[in-house]
């Protein structure tokens, strides 16, 4: 065998099918789009159209929303932390927050803060700064003797006490 007798099976490729080029090419006068009218035109665009009648996604009742002012934060499982760690990405006994875990190449950006979730087992001391953690989190760094310092606090909460 040579490179240039390389060939694919047969039948694996199907040959293009040239539209509007004569009654006898099985696909002449009309060009596949059947008779007249706005579809067998170009640039007509009619999904969900369904003949007049109200279209399903109109029928539908509309439900929830999307909150524009919900932050977004990274998320770091303590797994992903450990192998960082172990791996020597990240020095166990520096203060580890956002700017540290971006330059680690945990995570790709900050966003709205971080947020340590539990998945995982942390088995180094370790001092934490984040955004928010889950409880679960918290447990397993100060079981491994470590600590978690919390910087987000939800001040319309506060507000709203006060009022």
């Amino acid at each position: 065998m040579k490179l240039n007798e390389i060939r694919d099976n047969s039948g694996a490729r199907r040959a293009k099918m040239r539209i509007s080029r004569g009654i006898g090419s099985g696909k002449g006068k009309t060009g596949g789009r059947g008779g007249k009218g706005q579809t067998a035109r170009t640039g007509v665009a009619i999904n969900g159209f369904e003949g007049g009648q109200m279209p399903l996604y109109r029928r539908l009742p509309k439900r929830g929303f999307t909150n524009i002012f919900a932050l977004k934060f990274a998320e770091i499982n303590l797994g992903r932390l450990q192998e960082a760690i172990k791996a020597g990405k990240i020095d166990a006994k520096k203060l580890i927050n956002g700017e540290a875990l971006v330059k680690a190449g945990l995570i790709r950006r900050e966003r709205d803060g971080i947020r340590l979730l539990g998945k995982g087992e942390l088995k180094e001391k370790v001092s934490l700064e984040v955004a928010g953690a889950t409880k679960a989190a918290i447990a397993a760094v100060e079981k491994a003797g470590g600590a978690v310092k919390i910087l987000l606090t939800e001040p319309a909460k506060e507000e709203k006490s006060k009022k």
